[in-house]
């Protein structure tokens, strides 16, 4: 695996010692029926998510808020797969590298699990394509958004 060197001017990272190991946070990650209960923040609900677990492979999620008429689907396309390690994707490519429409901003996501003792060590980079795109992500919430999905994770992998 490359190590993802992060840009400050051009990235986001959340990068904590969660105390579940590797292999749940895995499973919640790459399983549509563990994906769900937790991926985006409450009041949301994903209610839909396919996963096809592969360099090339399809990833998309359909969010509804709690306010009718509140949804926001997402479509991206993975780019690295390793097991209980690492996973990459991007929301520039769809399924197959397939280029997609530009968005107010594209990101590439890089997904970091390194065991701790009984728990994992969980980096999350959002690389961003000019500092525009990250300041945006970053005003949306990306830091609050991902940190409580990731506290939602941790609840949901405890139970499992």
């Amino acid at each position: 695996m490359i190590k993802v060197k992060v840009d400050p001017t051009l990235d986001l990272v959340i990068d904590r010692v969660v105390d579940v190991p590797p292999e749940l946070v895995w499973k919640a990650w790459t399983q549509p029926e563990h994906l769900m209960p937790w991926f985006c923040p409450l009041p949301w609900k994903t209610v839909e998510c396919e996963i096809d677990l592969r360099p090339g492979g399809k990833f998309r999620t359909l969010l509804k808020g709690p306010e009718p008429g509140q949804e926001h689907a997402v479509l991206g396309c993975y780019l690295e797969v390793v097991e209980h390690q690492r996973l990459t994707w991007t929301d520039a490519l769809g399924p197959d590298f397939r280029p997609l429409p530009a968005g107010p901003f594209n990101f590439t996501a890089v997904l970091t699990l390194e065991k701790k003792g009984s728990g994992t060590r969980y980096l999350v980079q959002a690389l961003h394509r000019d500092p525009q795109g990250k300041s945006t992500h970053e005003s949306m919430g990306f830091q609050e958004g991902w940190g409580k999905a990731l506290d939602q994770l941790v609840a949901y992998c405890k139970k499992l």
